[in-house]
């Protein structure tokens, strides 16, 4: 390999590519903690306090890959190991892991640092040689973090991998050519593939110099489809005049404007000659096209646009079931980490198991199980630190309580001396005794969820009933459920959330609107079953918590979408377990800023609705749309982690709508063989969604395989009414809900009228969804 490539080469000496590309530290190669960063620290990574391992870490010049090196001469290549900035998920001062905390000096814990990852992977705890180098890597991260957040779908695509030349002497034979396509995850025509290298090669000496592999790269990054699309519009083929340009806008049913049309050329058009007279150029569009803004979610819903102002009940709330869990409910381990990706995930209602701890002090884990503990007083440091990171709307603390009345009181010290004036601890002044107050009302206000012991007056429940536990763990093992007593100090911090046990909706109507029941799925489901049209009404005005089955030992998810369907506000899931019911999730809160609350639609939200959640063949919120969808083409599709390095992915899709049961439907592609890179499909589907307002669309991707299940690839979820019609790019998502970027779908949106379209699908038939 060149000395050049040797520099910037990604995951030496495993795999051999480099990126020619540095879009991303373009312009912040002059931070001082990126220099800092780019010259490489000696560090020790802490797993305890005796397993402590030396290691070198330095970003590497691609400004996204932070190599992290033994410093151990044996096995070397064994021992080099990266991960990238678009991994991490939040960086924090010091030695933040529980564990190390506790072992070690508060001194040396200010050296380090605590690197939180996406996902399951472990955190990362590093010691340096000082406060200010711990804190100089500390900001670096958080800037290439905040440079990777501003960078366009554009900028990402120029980032493209290389592989090293084998003859040092800068130059690609066909050879290589070929192993490039199989590293892209392509697998052209040996036809395709030797004209494309023939037309590159220039020089006409069998071999490739850097200017001409660009040239190579970007024929294979051709868009054709947007190229047919840019010469649809254009008056003469090589620009998009004003003129043009709006009624492109027009077909997307956007702002045709004079104004916004000139305003979108300013933005994305970089020849200075074409922005002056009001001209966009083929590259303008692409990048234009595949900007955020020509995304498939509105972009407007991006910020909080819904009314705020409403009850707290008339909002679906982001929520965490057993959030301190890493993995399973049985033997996983307990952490602060989870916490923090739920909050910046947006979630809003978390929840903490706490037990009597040793020295008086309690703890939060899965009781009755072989989970690891962790002490309450880190959870409220961690909560407390991260509460409002991803939104300024309440974030509601689910207490399951099970600790003794001395030790409650300990928990009650801990909230009012940490979280201070963030802490709800009296009703509003300008409350409305008739209804909850509103998420503008609580900006930046903790609420405790629990039990509370009502002075004589405030609700028509039974003491006992009040007093009872609200004990998931006891009702799922089939264990008898104890009255425990109930600390003064702990009972009064609970003011609007207060946990009562559900006796009927009759019962439920004399209570405060205060109160709040729990409900297992299967409860739920019951209620939903038999009392459908009731329990909307219920959740009109009373705040619902549904939680998983006691017995989905692995923490595994129910389908939330049944329990939105009735207006059920705090639907917990496992954030730590991913899959279709996180996805949904997400997608559910993907609108509104992100900020955890979605308003109801307003048929949920009237104390006499007659929704029914199972039959809404007619009746509130029936407005039938047809919704027909393009899957044309994707983009820089990944690998799957089962597959062989040689082998290329045969991508398929499948769209799906997750909403009330009779809307419940998805229909796939045929599976395209050997491309990840470009693959085009052109299928067009129907579906006939009834109730929009409550209807999920989800993207899924996977590659087909002959001789086992098909493997996910990316997907990404949006609510209906946040699509934007028209050709758009889907981004999509990992597993873990984390950016696949620069991985897409182009798709083209239409919405039309029921009454007089005759509904046909021209593609496969659809599958129910159950």
């Amino acid at each position: 390999r060149s000395s050049r490539c040797q520099s910037i080469c990604l995951y030496p000496p495993k795999h051999h590519f480099c990126l020619f590309s540095m879009s991303c530290c373009a312009g912040i190669q002059e931070d001082e903690d990126v220099k800092k960063m780019l010259q490489g620290s000696s560090m020790v990574k802490v797993r305890s306090r005796h397993r402590q391992k030396h290691r070198t870490l330095r970003l590497l010049e691609d400004g996204v890959t932070i190599w992290c090196q033994s410093h151990k001469l044996k096995n070397r290549a064994k021992e080099q190991h990266t991960f990238s900035i678009m991994d991490v998920e939040c960086v924090r001062e010091g030695c933040q892991l529980e564990t190390v905390r506790h072992k070690m000096g508060s001194e040396s814990t200010k050296q380090g640092l605590t690197v939180v990852f996406k996902g399951p992977r472990k955190s990362l705890v590093l010691l340096c040689q000082s406060e200010e180098e711990a804190q100089q890597w500390v900001r670096g991260i958080r800037t290439l973090q905040e440079r990777m957040d501003k960078m366009t779908h554009k900028e990402k695509l120029d980032q493209y991998p290389f592989p090293a030349y084998e003859n040092h002497d800068d130059k690609m034979s066909y050879e290589e050519v070929q192993r490039l396509l199989r590293m892209i995850n392509v697998d052209q025509s040996d036809q395709y593939a030797r004209s494309l290298f023939q037309k590159c090669d220039r020089s006409a000496d069998g071999r490739l110099d850097n200017k001409e592999i660009r040239v190579f790269c970007r024929e294979l990054l051709r868009r054709p489809e947007l190229d047919a699309i840019f010469n649809h519009h254009s008056a003469d083929g090589f620009v998009l005049s004003t003129d043009d340009l709006r009624d492109f806008l027009k077909e997307q049913e956007e702002d045709c404007s004079v104004t916004h049309a000139q305003s979108l050329i300013l933005t994305y058009e970089l020849n200075e000659w074409a922005q002056k007279s009001h001209l966009m150029t083929p590259d303008g569009f692409n990048r234009y096209m595949l900007s955020k803004q020509n995304y498939v979610i509105n972009p407007d819903h991006a910020r909080v646009y819904q009314d705020m102002t409403q009850p707290l009940a008339h909002y679906f709330i982001s929520s965490s079931h057993n959030t301190y869990l890493i993995k399973d409910q049985m033997t996983g381990d307990s952490s602060t980490e989870p916490y923090i990706r739920a909050l910046n995930h947006g979630c809003r209602c978390v929840e903490l198991d706490c037990w009597d701890g040793d020295g008086g002090e309690p703890v939060i884990y899965h009781g009755h199980t072989l989970t690891s503990r962790v002490p309450f007083v880190e959870v409220i440091n961690t909560i407390n630190e991260n509460a409002f990171n991803a939104s300024p709307f309440p974030l509601i603390l689910s207490l399951e309580n099970h600790c003794s009345v001395e030790q409650q009181a300990v928990m009650a010290r801990h909230l009012r001396s940490i979280l201070g004036e963030k802490l709800l601890q009296r009703p509003l002044s300008t409350e409305k005794s008739k209804c909850l107050p509103s998420p503008e009302d609580l900006k930046g206000k903790i609420l405790v969820k629990g039990r509370r012991e009502e002075s004589a007056g405030e609700c028509s429940s039974s003491s006992s009933d009040l007093n009872s536990s609200d004990d998931e763990t006891s009702v799922a093992e089939g264990r008898s459920k104890k009255k425990k007593d109930l600390s003064p100090e702990l009972s009064e911090l609970v003011v609007y959330t207060r946990s009562v046990h559900f006796k009927g909706f009759d019962q439920a109507a004399k209570n405060s609107p205060y109160q709040m029941s729990s409900f297992s799925e299967r409860e739920a489901l019951k209620l939903i079953k038999d009392s459908g049209v009731l329990f909307v009404r219920h959740n009109s005005h009373k705040l619902s918590r549904i939680y998983p089955s006691g017995r989905r030992l692995q923490s595994s998810n129910y389908n939330p979408q049944q329990m939105w369907n009735a207006g059920c506000q705090i639907v917990a899931l496992n954030f730590q377990t991913p899959g279709e019911q996180m996805d949904l999730n997400q997608g559910r809160f993907q609108q509104n800023g992100l900020c955890g609350y979605v308003l109801k639609p307003p048929f949920m939200c009237q104390p006499d609705s007659t929704f029914n959640p199972e039959n809404v063949g007619g009746g509130p919120g029936h407005r039938p749309i047809l919704l027909t969808i393009q899957v044309i083409s994707a983009q820089q599709l990944p690998k799957p982690k089962r597959e062989k390095p040689r082998s290329i992915v045969d991508p398929q899709v499948w769209v799906e709508i997750h909403g009330v049961p009779i809307d419940n439907n998805k229909q796939k592609t045929h599976y395209v063989k050997n491309n990840g890179l470009n693959p085009r499909w052109n299928c067009t589907f129907n579906f006939i969604v009834r109730v929009p307002d409550l209807a999920l669309v989800r993207f899924m991707v996977e590659d087909h395989d002959y001789t086992s299940s098909n493997e996910f690839l990316g997907q990404y979820t949006l609510p209906f009414t946040s699509m934007q019609s028209g050709h758009r790019h889907v981004p999509l998502v990992k597993l873990d809900g984390s950016s696949l970027s620069p991985s897409t779908l182009f798709i083209h949106v239409k919405f039309s009228a029921c009454l007089d379209v005759l509904f046909s699908s021209p593609g496969p038939k659809a599958d129910r969804i159950n």
